[in-house]
Parts: structure tokens; sequence; C-alpha cells
């Protein structure tokens, strides 16, 4: 049921102008992690890194507007606020580094499973009862738990690194670190909500006066360009690729259902199933824009959904304005550049905490699960979280499988999801979809804590 809300006055379109580049900021620092994980891990050269990142921006408030404002049949038309997920990294990579797959390869599969969200949109709600808490906490655990490898390796200044290690780059990290904590703990209003951003800033200024920023390539980056689609080249389709980016595909909806239900109750709006249906289609159609412009799925952002509950701002004008700002954002690559030219170790510190507050999300989510009085949910959790370390503690366990598994076999969140779903089914059975729906705002409003 809808709770009731206290109503406030529009705001001016100054105030609105001002919200909505407050949800940008709040979001910034993760909506561009992604770009910057996969290009690395890729090990694409600086200025294509770049390319991701101002395409992520561009994209992300395509997907924004398509959300917010709306299309025909498509869009939640709520604050909502898109960026790219992170459940499809790990295995973005994994199909990235596939022989004969490669970059073009991750596109195909990502058009490909935008364009499933799109007709498994109105399916979506059967099957909330496949994730119960003790499945969906466990997935989120094991995500959080896979991308905290990426902040490790990149606090101490990135695998590969010649200087790998380097006390300068712990110390850095370090500091990082502890003024994002320190934020998080004195801080009041936009500033405790945009800790990590503020973090990373302070942070590649002290990088500078050390000598490890380059500006080179922010130097030579122009000031307007236009983001153009498969600027890598055309995607190519690789089945095994695809259908693993569908399964995350199903995970992320999961989760936006959630998120949808807990916003639907923030802002005094009844959600439906036909609303909740448009609401996912953009979760496709967003995803589709994400293939088509050099960057990966979409879903909304749960930090922007907190946002609203503390501004208590409630209309989707400030979603609006927040996507026309990361559309011009990335319409500038110096910008991008600028992002692309943080040092890793920067980056490691702020990561620890981006990427371990995820994990924090799932330990949070089973924190509910009911383990005293039904014993088989802890074999759930258990040989799920065994079968998702297993890409992170033993990289060559699959070795010898064919080479076209491996966008499955090397992705812990895949293996995670699947053991997780099926463990649950042979133990538990299947839920009723009244309970899925109060489980997923549940589990929402978990994921806006963070």
């Amino acid at each position: 049921m809808t709770t009731s809300a206290p109503r406030t006055a529009p705001p001016s379109r100054a105030a609105l102008g001002l919200l909505g580049l407050q949800h940008v900021l709040v979001m910034y620092a993760g909506a561009v992690a992604v770009p910057l994980i996969v290009g690395r891990a890729l090990k694409l050269p600086p200025e294509q890194v770049a390319l991701l990142v101002s395409a992520d921006l561009f994209a992300g408030g395509l997907a924004t507007l398509v959300q917010s404002w709306g299309l025909p049949g498509i869009g939640v038309r709520m604050p909502v606020m898109m960026g790219v997920t992170f459940a499809a990294v790990t295995p973005m990579i994994a199909i990235g580094l596939t022989p004969g797959v490669g970059l073009t390869g991750v596109y195909g599969a990502v058009i490909a499973a935008g364009l499933f969200a799109l007709l498994a949109a109105p399916l979506v709600g059967r099957l909330l009862p496949l994730f119960p808490p003790v499945v969906t906490g466990t997935i989120i655990l094991v995500i959080g738990i896979s991308l905290m490898r990426v902040g490790v390796n990149w606090a101490a200044g990135g695998i590969g690194s010649p200087h790998y290690g380097a006390p300068l780059h712990l110390a850095l990290a370090g500091f990082v670190l502890c003024l994002i904590l320190a934020i998080t703990r004195y801080a009041k209003g936009f500033a405790n909500s945009a800790s990590v951003l503020i973090g990373i800033v302070v942070g590649t200024v002290l990088a500078g006066f050390a000598g490890l920023v380059d500006l080179g390539h922010v130097a030579t980056a122009p000031w307007f360009d236009v983001v153009r689609p498969f600027a890598f080249g055309l995607p190519t389709f690789d089945p095994v690729s695809i259908v693993t980016l569908c399964v995350v595909m199903v995970v992320v909806m999961i989760e936006s259902t959630g998120m949808f239900l807990a916003l639907s109750e923030i802002c005094a709006d009844p959600m439906d199933e036909v609303r909740l249906t448009k609401g996912l289609r953009a979760d496709g159609l967003g995803t589709v824009i994400g293939g088509v412009f050099n960057t990966f799925p979409y879903t909304s952002f749960s930090q922007n959904i907190g946002l609203v509950g503390v501004t208590g701002v409630r209309t989707r004008m400030v979603a609006v304005v927040g996507g026309v700002i990361m559309l011009g954002l990335g319409l500038v690559p110096k910008l991008a550049a600028l992002v692309e030219a943080v040092p890793l170790c920067v980056l490691g510190g702020a990561g620890l905490v981006m990427f371990g507050m995820v994990g924090a999300t799932g330990a949070r989510i089973l924190g509910g699960v009911d383990f005293a009085g039904n014993r088989n949910n802890l074999f759930v959790v258990a040989v799920s979280v065994g079968f998702g370390m297993i890409p992170l503690v033993a990289p060559n366990f699959f070795k010898e499988m064919p080479h076209a598994l491996h966008p499955l076999l090397e992705s812990g969140i895949l293996l995670c999801a699947v053991s997780a779903v099926g463990l649950n089914l042979f133990f538990n059975g299947l839920g009723d979809a009244a309970s899925a729906r109060a489980h997923a705002v549940d589990q929402a409003r978990a994921a806006e804590a963070h």
C-alpha cells in the first residue's frame, strides 16, 4: 500500500537546475566507475577509455530522459536517474577478454540483452518469487566482493604498474578512504551525499602535487564533440555472451522493480503492473541505447532514490533536468579525459568504499533472512558464495572448458545467481508474488542506505 507523504511547493526553474545538478553529482563517481573498470581491464588506450566515459554520460542522460520524461509505453515517469549497473561488470570483462569476441561482442550482447528486457518486461513481475532476499542478498554480496578486487588493485596502483604497491600509492588511497569516511561521519546534506566525489577530487589534487597526474590527454582533448554510434566498430553477436547478459538483465530488472516500488512509496505515487512494466521497458531501451552509443546496461541508481527521500522533492522534472545535464557532460571530451587522468590509487581509495558498500548492501539484505528457523537458507548462501568465488580465487578453474563458455563460467556473479536461484527452489520452493513484492521494497530501501 502506498503511504502518504506531505506535499511541497513545486521548485522554481533555478532550483530545479541546482537540484538536477545535485542528482548528477551524487551519482557521478558511481556512473563513471564502470567505464573506467571495463576500459582498463580490456587495456584500452587512454583516449578510448575517455570515450567510454563520455559515452556513458551521454547515453545515461538519454536513458534518464526515457525513464523520467517517458515515451509512449516506456518510462516510469518518476524522478529516476539512470546509470550503468555494476552487476554487468565482470561478465562484460570476461566477454571482452574472450578470443574472437572482444569489445564489439560486448556491445552486441548489450544490445541483445536490452531487446530481451524490452520483451520480457511484462513477465518480470512473475519472476519475483524466484528472487527472495536469500537470493538477491547473496547475489549483491558477491557483486560487491567481485568488485573489491578491482578497488584493492587500484589502490596499489593498478595491475601491471611498475610501481605497484608503492608507499605513495597506498598513502594516497588511504587518505582518500579516510577523507570519505570523515565526510560521511561529520558532514550533512549534499556534502555527505557526494562524499565519494569530493574524496576523488581532493585526492586527485594531492596526487597532482605528487606528480602522479598526467594532463597531456586533457590538453589535447576537444571541448566539444558528438558521441558517435558504434565508435569501436559494428557489434558482433555471440550466443553465449548474449545469454550471459540476458541473465544479468533479469537480475537488474528485479532490482529495478524494488527501486520503483520503494520510490512509489516515497513519492506517494501509485505503482501498478502497467506502470512497472513501462519502467522496466525503459531499462531495456536504455540498455539498447547504451550498446549503440558504446557503453553498457543501464539501471536506476539507488543513491538518487534515497536523495529524493532526503530532499523531499518528488517531481520527475528534477531527473529530467539531471538527464539533460548528463547529456551535456557527455559532449565535453575534455571532462572525460580529466576523469580518465585520475590516478588509479585515488580511484582505489574511493573504490574500496563504493564497491564495499555494494557488498554491505547484500549483507544487510541477508540480515533479514531467517537462518535460525530455516537452516536450508545457510546452504543456499554458503554454496552460492562458493560458486561466486571460483573466478576470483581460481582463475584457471575452467581453463579446459570450451572457450565459447568462458563468458558464462568466468563470471562469479552469474555462477552465484544460477546457484542461488536453483538451490532456493530446491530447498524452499517457489514463494508467492505478494511476499516477493514486499521483499523487493525492503531490499530497495536497504540499497538506498548506501
